[in-house]
């Protein structure tokens, strides 16, 4: 079997992968071992194969790499402290609070303006080190 057999051969196998994973890593890998069957149905030396198919590879891996980190869209995280209770002992007239929490006091203040203040209230979120509250769990 010819040397670019082999090569397009496991550059199919590799982009075949990429079907299953979707990341566009085997992809690039795939292309670049493309282009070492090219380099070898041109009849280059095999060294020559090697090196076009790994710079080709290390480039297309890199691009890959940057357009993922650029494109890539952050999960958002779901606090931990979603929906648990809190005591406020007293209300301030701007709608915060000291609230103890975890052994430690925070700050906390109210979801909405329309929320009604209650002396149990339930973490929907947190913004830095402030507890933000409803009167409904989430």
């Amino acid at each position: 079997m010819a040397d670019y057999w082999i090569w397009w051969i496991v550059a199919a196998l590799l982009v075949g992968l990429e079907l299953a994973t979707g990341t566009f890593y085997l992809l690039a890998a795939g292309i670049a071992f493309a282009f070492g069957g090219v380099a070898a149905w041109f009849h280059a030396s095999l060294e020559m194969q090697l090196v076009i198919a790994g710079l080709l590879a290390m480039i297309a891996l890199g691009a890959a790499h940057y357009w993922r980190r650029r494109h890539a869209t952050p999960a958002p995280m779901t606090p931990l402290d979603r929906g648990q209770a809190v005591q406020v002992p007293a209300w301030n007239a701007d709608g915060t609070a000291r609230v103890t929490y975890r052994g430690t006091q925070w700050n906390a203040e109210i979801a909405a303006a329309d929320t009604v203040r209650a002396a149990t209230m339930y973490i929907v979120t947190t913004r830095g080190s402030t507890l933000v509250l409803s009167d409904r769990r989430p």
